[in-house]
């Protein structure tokens, strides 16, 4: 049986660009596992990027965008299959993310709202979100109904044809231990091997 090779973008969107931040090595893991594998990987990571604010309808609408956006639009339309690790604050994606993918998204790059709805540019591939947090996960899912996530995976991907879009939660990652973290890492290894 022959395997799909797969072109993967490993996003890391955690802002704070220390590399002993644990998003960094889920996504070391993701992407050691998938070249193992035979898969093609890109990575990039918001940590240490200037990206810049949108601040009004006019500048999203404007597609003059900044050499480090562009570079990120072309890795994505180069992959098949996107990888999007980042932490839970305050109930979403960190500012500096946020701001990384309103730049990537604006002038109608991924999708166009018009009177008819949308408009989707990407479809055709799949994307994973691995999202750390302090809270147990099952808090988030049956609490808070993974609200911060539903926002990328519905309100950014889902308009772009990007599907399926699932997802890896860390729940309480200060409380999991070593032993905790290990066990994600090879989960996260497992996933990139499959390019899942």
């Amino acid at each position: 049986m022959t395997m799909t090779r797969h072109r993967i973008l490993i996003l890391v969107g955690h802002p704070d660009p220390a590399p002993e931040r644990f998003c960094r090595a889920l996504a070391e893991a993701y992407a050691k596992g998938a070249a193992e594998a035979g898969h093609e990987v890109r990575s990039a990571d918001i940590g240490p990027m200037d990206v810049p604010l949108l601040e009004s309808q006019a500048a999203f609408q404007a597609d003059d965008i900044p050499r480090l956006i562009r570079d990120l639009r072309a890795d994505i339309l180069w992959a098949d299959h996107l990888v999007l690790v980042f932490p839970l604050w305050l109930g979403g994606v960190p500012a500096k993310l946020k701001a990384a993918l309103e730049q990537v998204f604006r002038g109608g790059f991924g999708f166009e709202v018009g009177p008819r709805g949308w408009n989707s540019k990407l479809s055709g591939r799949t994307a994973r979100m691995v999202l750390t947090m302090g809270m147990p996960g099952a808090i988030f899912r049956i609490v808070f109904g993974s609200h911060g996530l539903k926002a990328v995976t519905q309100g950014v991907f889902m308009l772009a044809g990007v599907k399926p879009a699932r997802a890896s939660i860390v729940g309480g990652v200060e409380a999991i231990g070593a032993g905790g973290r290990t066990r994600w890492l090879e989960r996260m290894r497992k996933l990139g091997a499959a390019a899942s």
